[in-house]
């Protein structure tokens, strides 16, 4: 019997229950709420909100939404009120959340390893002009994001995404995320093994089902058989990392407990090799232990890397094999660390069929509408059905023949998509920041786009890969504790006394080659007009500084503090 929010502790072993409630575990007893959220989940499955949404909610209007709704259960749709116009940083740890709602969604189109069709990319850029006032933005989780979307428009929208194949379901919410996946998966000439069956079987089996709808919080998962560790895998509830195990051959290694936020991990090996065919299995018990054993008193402590962080890869894997898969796994390697730092596959690279596949990096991840489209014709036109979105804000256009590839890269770069950016392109990052996020204190997508174009103006040979990450508030959506230039948005005081928008600043973070959180300078925060400079002048000492052959992130862990402000 398959364990639900009604029978939580199916698939866990009996236990005398205490009456202390701890930290609200199920697989110990304690199944009375400890906070309003999870009162709203035991009331109510959020995956049955998407009735009153289509009978109610968008024929009523919006001030027909019940509150436990609106700010919660339909998540578990993709959706998300987004913020009022207007409403500066300085306000949004203040006002009460119906003062920051604005009577519009953002949308979260859910694309599982990054993979779409040329029609499905071409609906997405429809409904974006035609329901989101041309609003997308690719994220860092493969997705793309609508906004201005009204309740009533939501019903149809739903209608012509799953005509197409593409669907909202748990795109937000306490569920099991979008599967995140090599973008190059199946094609890729140097590909370890290919994970998408995988993807499409967990996808098949567990997602929209409340055997995994009532979780302590998210739950992110990652699937590569990529070399080049392309999913950012060590910040990942749980990821499969392909490895070839001596003795039998491709197959996953096992991480556990990576995520970011304001206390941030990275992911733990167990140790473990998994065959492809095992994957959804283990990813169940997996997500199984979260959702039984996972803390649920306190928000800020119900992630899986808590309860990671506490038992220990050891315990994890123990109650893994005896409770959930009731057998043991097989011991394997540890992935081999990347030969090259980019891990985003822009640029043009040969596929396993002799084919080529094309990646180009739109502004810190933000399009439009129009331009989607404009991408699915110009795929189609090369010769292509098929386009990718990756987890560094990128896309990728595949198939594409030999002698169709100079005219896909010309025609990208007039739609300002471009196949050969600079360093400072190629390399930044942003979150939605506070034109459209309730959580955000300073802006962030013009401002990441601006600083680009001044960076590749004041520093036109820079070509050693960088990250920087620009992100609106401490949650850590664009990954600054692991960018080489981590920015988090604040509010600072300029030289004149003033509060005005800033950021404070990580250096030295990085994922896949040394893992690793970025170095905090104390009291190095830059408002963000210094923005350019400060970024210029830092980036100037790293290259008087550095010795031969050093990565930004290995100069800055060393560098003096006053190299470093």
């Amino acid at each position: 019997m398959a364990a639900t929010p009604q029978n939580p502790a199916a698939s866990a072993p009996r236990r005398k229950v205490s009456r202390h409630r701890g930290e609200g575990q199920w697989a110990l007893g304690h199944f009375t709420p400890l906070n309003g959220n999870e009162q709203f989940k035991k009331d109510d499955d959020g995956l049955n909100v998407r009735t009153r949404i289509e009978t109610i909610y968008s024929k009523r209007g919006f001030d027909s939404i019940d509150p436990n709704d609106l700010r919660g259960r339909m998540r578990w749709w993709g959706l998300y009120t987004q913020r009022k116009p207007g409403i500066d940083g300085g306000k949004t740890a203040i006002l009460e959340p119906e003062e920051l709602d604005d009577k519009y969604f953002m949308l979260r189109v859910r694309i599982d390893g990054g993979r779409l069709t040329t029609q499905q990319l071409r609906v997405i850029g429809e409904i974006s002009q035609e329901f989101a006032r041309g609003s997308a933005d690719v994220t860092d989780r493969q997705n793309i994001q609508l906004h201005w979307i009204r309740i009533e428009d939501v019903p149809e929208i739903w209608n012509r995404l799953e005509a197409v194949g593409l669907s909202t379901t748990e795109a937000c919410g306490d569920c099991p995320r979008v599967v995140i996946g090599s973008p190059v998966a199946g094609i890729a000439e140097d590909e370890i093994i290919d994970g998408t069956w995988a993807i499409d079987e967990i996808n098949k089996r567990f997602i929209g089902s409340k055997e995994f709808s009532n979780l302590p919080r998210k739950f992110k998962s990652a699937i590569s058989g990529s070399p080049l560790l392309d999913v950012v895998h060590e910040i990942n509830d749980i990821a499969f990392v392909g490895v070839e195990h001596p003795e039998h051959g491709p197959g996953f290694d096992l991480w556990v407990g990576g995520g970011l936020s304001t206390n941030p991990k990275i992911g733990v090996r167990l140790g473990a090799w998994v065959p492809l065919e095992e994957v959804p299995d283990v990813w169940a018990g997996v997500i199984g232990i979260f959702r039984d054993y996972g803390y649920r008193r306190l928000r800020t402590r119900a992630r899986l890397k808590f309860l990671v962080a506490d038992w220990g890869p050891e315990k994890f894997r123990q109650i893994l094999e005896t409770e959930y898969l009731k057998r043991e796994l097989v011991d394997g390697p540890a992935p081999a660390q990347p030969l090259q730092r980019w891990r985003d596959h822009v640029g043009v690279h040969r596929q396993q069929d002799g084919n080529f596949y094309v990646g180009f990096a739109p502004r810190v991840g933000r399009v439009d509408g129009a331009t989607l489209a404009k991408i699915a014709d110009l795929a189609e036109a090369h010769g292509s059905g098929r386009v990718r979105t990756t987890v560094e804000q990128k896309m990728i256009v595949l198939d594409v023949t030999e002698d169709q590839v100079d005219s896909l890269v010309e025609a990208l770069e007039a739609l300002d998509l471009t196949a050969r950016p600079s360093t400072f392109r190629r390399g930044t990052m942003a979150c939605t920041g506070i034109e459209y996020c309730k959580l955000a204190i300073v802006e962030t997508k013009q401002r990441g786009s601006s600083l680009i174009d001044e960076l590749e103006r004041r520093l036109p040979e820079f070509d050693e890969p960088l990250t920087i990450n620009l992100n609106g508030c401490p949650n850590a959506c664009a990954r600054i504790q692991v960018a080489d230039i981590g920015l988090k948005g604040q509010l600072v005081l300029n030289d004149a006394g003033e509060q005005v928008e800033g950021y404070q600043v990580h250096l030295g973070g990085a994922l896949g080659l040394q893992a690793g959180f970025g170095r905090k300078v104390r009291g190095l925060k830059v408002t963000s007009e210094e923005l350019p400079d400060y970024v210029e002048r830092v980036l100037k000492r790293f290259q008087a500084e550095r010795e031969e052959g050093e990565r930004f992130a290995a100069w800055a862990s060393r560098a003096s503090e006053e190299a470093l402000s």
